[in-house]
């Protein structure tokens, strides 16, 4: 077994060390979700706090970790009887983001269940977390399906396997800990709600503090135990410290008064919900706990909302996470003065208020460390610019400021034809692992989801000769059927925007950054990927590569300045080169090309017969496209619907993108009628 990275010797984040140890002292806190950039130890602080966690007591071969003191009556592997039990360290479960939902909850032997009777259960990632740490590195990539099994099992405490009438419980009740860099996407508001605390890493800008985590981890990759041992004692105290806190938190007290803050600044913040006001009880109460105090005070409250309010206050999805820190301290004011000033706050202590993180040590190199430059949790510095730092293609005369995007509104439901079978998402039709079942089939690997009728039907015939003399039914391998399932797909969006001079007028232009905007969000909801392209002046470019990271796209167009001639073609032919690309990447995940112009095109030679040229290659190779037509006034040319047609899709207006527009709707139901 490799020797972790001790966790005393993580250079700085001091937020990130925080949040961990405050849910070592108080595992109720429920968890905490690190976001930042690639590179600033996240991974590598998680896995060394699994070494600091106290041990766990358990039954004596339960393969569920059940307490001796309180065993699960509902337990597999039990009824368990009276025993001491047996102590072993807390694990820290590792869930890998593309895992099956087998691996997750555990699986059954549905041929023993089905010809025997006989719940053969094996257990997984969820038994084996219980009473433990749950760890997900990546977790806003993790597909749907396994976010709701990690809901359901973070809500009730329990895993429930259910498989065609036969039912397996079991307890689960974990720590929940998971990394995300949100450059590759947000996570789903039900499970961002799960997490206790949120912190934000970034990598320092300090040269000696650079310097001092590159020293560090060179040191521990020529010899890990050797760094360990240089660090043990830090690691000793550390670990007394936390028991300590552990064994006061029962004594420290949460007067009327903190609770006051705590309600008034949750509503303050318009959080939904009750869930937030508990966190942070929960949290004020660990932070003096973890500071040797037995009383919660003001500073704790204001630290304990710093965490766990920031993911959880009512925003859009394209809103940076954080909260106001003078609105914070506004409200702690105000409602420490309708108390009469009665919580006036003790005198925090050595370690300042909520106690402060773990002291550096005094072991060689006084510091903290990360993972080397290149690795997933890398060197805890900063990454260069980043995609779109340099000045757009085609500036120069001509070129406009950026203006606002409009109010955003909800669009209409765009989809590729057809059924896919690519990743787990919520726009178009494609086979699944779940949905509404469709059929069946022979398995081609492991069972997954049996089709029970089928299975019946298919073994029925030869149960005379199969010698079947007893109430089970005898079932063979070759008689088991996969359930087909048909559900929803993640695309990928790829945006083509015409910023010329012909879409530049202040009102225009914003009216269309407000559409496309609207889209990102509808792609935001819908789980898919998301790129764009602009096309102005004598060029088209990327303004960014296809992402899962909506934000990132909204942050671009915001910035998008627009003047100049119209390139449609070189915009369509960029386009068409972005999809070629993720074909190759990606064969599975199925691209709707949305074109946002009002179907000019001018600058070269012949710019109409090579924009039109450019459409019928993407319509050609099977493109699905959707061209929404900017074109405004009472003199229209159509020539966004030409340029549809061309591109084998349909066109539809910035007024009837709209999911409540009336024009949009006589055109759907004239459209029904036609086909009806």
């Amino acid at each position: 077994m490799s020797t972790p990275y001790p966790f005393t010797a993580i250079v700085g984040q001091d937020d990130l060390r925080l949040g961990l140890l405050l849910n070592a002292v108080s595992p109720a806190v429920g968890g905490v979700l690190v976001r930042g950039e690639k590179g600033t130890a996240k991974s590598t602080a998680v896995r060394a706090l699994a070494a600091l966690m106290p041990e766990v007591t358990v039954v004596a071969g339960c393969r569920f970790s059940c307490d001796p003191q309180a065993p699960d009556p509902a337990c597999p592997d039990g009824p368990h009887e009276a025993a001491p039990g047996v102590p072993r360290p807390a694990r820290t479960v590792e869930l890998p983001v593309g895992a099956s939902e087998d691996r997750l909850v555990g699986a059954l032997d549905i041929e023993r269940a089905l010809s025997e009777g006989v719940k053969a259960f094996e257990p997984g990632l969820l038994a084996d977390a219980h009473r433990g740490i749950l760890y997900v590195d990546e977790v806003n990539l993790l597909h749907d399906h396994l976010v709701d099994l990690l809901l359901d099992a973070a809500a009730m405490g329990a895993s429930y396997v259910e498989r065609e009438g036969v039912s397996v419980r079991h307890a689960a009740r974990f720590l929940l800990v998971g990394t995300m860099n949100p450059e590759e996407g947000e996570l789903r508001p039900q499970l961002l709600d799960r997490f206790g605390l949120t912190v934000e890493v970034t990598a320092s800008r300090e040269t000696d503090e650079r310097v001092e985590v590159v020293r560090r981890r060179l040191a521990y990759d020529d010899d890990p135990a050797a760094f360990a041992a240089c660090w043990a004692d830090e690691e000793a105290a550390l670990r007394e410290r936390i028991t300590a806190a552990r064994a006061l938190l029962p004594r420290v007290v949460l007067g009327d008064g903190v609770l006051r803050q705590i309600a008034a600044t949750c509503a303050a913040f318009e959080v939904d919900g009750m869930r937030a006001d508990i966190v942070m009880a929960r949290t004020a109460t660990a932070l003096a706990a973890w500071a040797g105090r037995d009383e919660v005070v003001a500073d704790d409250v204001r630290q304990a909302a710093l965490l766990a309010l920031p993911h959880r206050r009512r925003r859009n999805p394209f809103d940076a996470p954080g909260l106001d820190e003078d609105k914070l301290d506004d409200t702690l004011r105000d409602a420490a003065d309708e108390q009469g000033g009665d919580d006036d706050d003790p005198d925090p202590g050595p370690d300042g208020p909520g106690g402060g993180v773990p002291p550096q040590g005094t072991g060689p190199d006084d510091g903290g460390g990360a993972e080397p430059a290149g690795a997933d949790d890398g060197v805890s510095g900063g990454q260069g610019p980043g995609e779109g730092d340099a000045p757009p293609a085609g500036g120069g005369a001509g070129e406009r400021r950026p203006v606002g995007a409009g109010e955003p509104f909800r669009t209409k439901m765009l989809s590729v034809p057809g059924l896919g079978e690519g990743a787990a998402g919520r726009r178009s039709r494609a086979r699944t692992e779940h949905g509404r079942t469709t059929g069946s089939r022979r398995p081609e690997g492991a069972l997954t989801k049996l089709h029970l009728a089928a299975t019946v039907q298919a073994a029925a015939p030869h149960q005379r000769a199969r010698g079947r003399s007893g109430r089970g039914l005898v079932v063979r391998r070759d008689d088991l059927r996969q359930a087909t399932r048909e559900g929803r797909e993640g695309n990928l969006v790829l945006f083509a925007v015409d910023a010329s001079g012909s879409m530049a007028a202040r009102q225009r232009m914003s009216a269309v950054k407000g559409a496309v905007l609207s889209l990102l969000l509808d792609a935001y909801q819908r789980r898919d990927k998301v790129g764009l392209v602009t096309f102005r002046g004598k060029e088209a470019e990327v303004a960014l590569p296809p992402t899962s990271s909506v934000d990132a796209a909204a942050a671009r167009l915001e910035s998008l300045p627009t003047g100049g001639r119209t390139p449609l073609a070189a915009g369509l032919l960029k386009a068409h080169d972005v999809l070629r690309v993720e074909r190759l990447r990606d064969p599975s995940r199925r691209a709707l090309l949305v074109v946002v112009t009002d179907g000019r095109a001018t600058g070269g030679v012949e710019p109409v017969a090579l924009a039109a040229r450019a459409a019928r290659l993407h319509a050609s190779e099977g493109t699905a496209s959707v061209v929404v037509d900017c074109e405004s006034g009472y003199v229209r040319l159509g020539l966004a619907a030409e340029l549809a047609r061309d591109l084998g899709g349909s066109a539809v207006t910035l007024d009837e993108l709209r999911a409540d527009s009336i024009a949009g709707l006589v055109k759907d139901i004239t459209a029904t009628r036609r086909a009806a």
